[in-house]
């Protein structure tokens, strides 16, 4: 491995890199650690044939060293076609903890078009050998099954993630802040790019989406050709009716009926709590 001293302004990012480099905690840590210590594992970068270089592993390294005032960083040069290129930049950055469903979802895309028009090759998965699929008889399902072996995951849970890059961006940002699960989010998606935006702006006025509103829009029979009146009318009638009050008031008289005499009104609403979570709990 031929390591070597190139200037950060000679290296571009990654065509279309999904991973997100912020100014974080995380961040300003790497930045100190590098102006104390320097830059301790090269990066990895791919000559582009104009005297520069694509940045293929280390886009955090660079910008935190470029924070940290140096102009050059250590670096391995490798040739690499796009496809060995998009392989080694996703296993690079892909295991971090902190990848958000966004970044994982558009990373494994790219990965599994590679891995698809590569067809059989498996040496393109850093190095790792894989055993024959028996039953992957489509190289979709082939691609999508060694992804899924480098990320201790199923095929099924790669292309939820891989469906994921057909969701509205905005919707997108509430699955990476939490707001809308995957499990959700991936039957959004299967809706057209203007029933998600409608969608969209039904959470946002609502402030939440709920599964069984989804399945019945989803079977609606006509979600093809569905306006965005018609389409909220689905969500709404999905909504438990309004009661007429949020109260529930015991009267001490019904209550002296369970309860002896001498017990606080403390002590019989934490009975009365305790047999809510346990009937609550047999419900589950």
């Amino acid at each position: 491995m031929s390591i070597k001293e190139i200037e950060i302004a000679k290296i571009h990012a990654f065509k279309n890199h999904p991973f997100k480099v912020t100014d974080d905690e995380k961040m300003e840590e790497l930045v100190r650690s590098i102006k104390t210590n320097g830059v301790l594992t090269p990066v990895l970068v791919r000559p582009d044939g104009k005297d520069e270089y694509e940045m293929v592993s280390g886009h955090r390294r660079m910008h935190a060293a470029s924070r940290a005032g140096l102009t050059v960083i250590p670096a391995e040069v490798k040739e690499m076609t796009d496809d060995e290129a998009i392989v080694k930049m996703v296993d690079a950055n892909v295991q971090r903890e902190e990848i958000l469903p966004s970044e994982k979802a558009h990373a494994f895309k790219m990965k599994f078009e590679a891995l698809s028009r590569q067809g059989n090759r498996a040496d393109l998965t850093s190095g790792t050998e894989f055993p024959k699929l028996e039953k992957a008889d489509k190289e979709g399902n082939r691609a999508r099954n060694l992804i899924g072996k480098d990320m201790k995951m199923s095929g099924r849970q790669v292309q939820k993630y891989i469906k994921l890059t057909e969701l509205d961006s905005r919707l997108l940002d509430l699955v990476d802040n939490k707001k809308l699960g995957i499990n959700l989010a991936v039957e959004i998606a299967n809706f057209d790019k203007e029933l998600q935006g409608w969608i969209y702006e039904y959470y946002k006025d609502h402030g939440f989406l709920k599964p069984y509103q989804i399945e019945a829009l989803k079977n609606c029979g006509n979600v093809g050709n569905i306006g965005q009146r018609a389409m909220i009318q689905i969500l709404n009638n999905q909504l438990p009716e309004n009661r007429a009050s949020g109260k529930v008031i015991l009267s001490e008289k019904k209550l002296d009926k369970y309860f002896p005499p001498h017990f606080s009104a403390k002590e019989r609403e934490k009975v009365i709590v305790g047999l809510l979570t346990k009937w609550h709990e047999e419900r589950k």
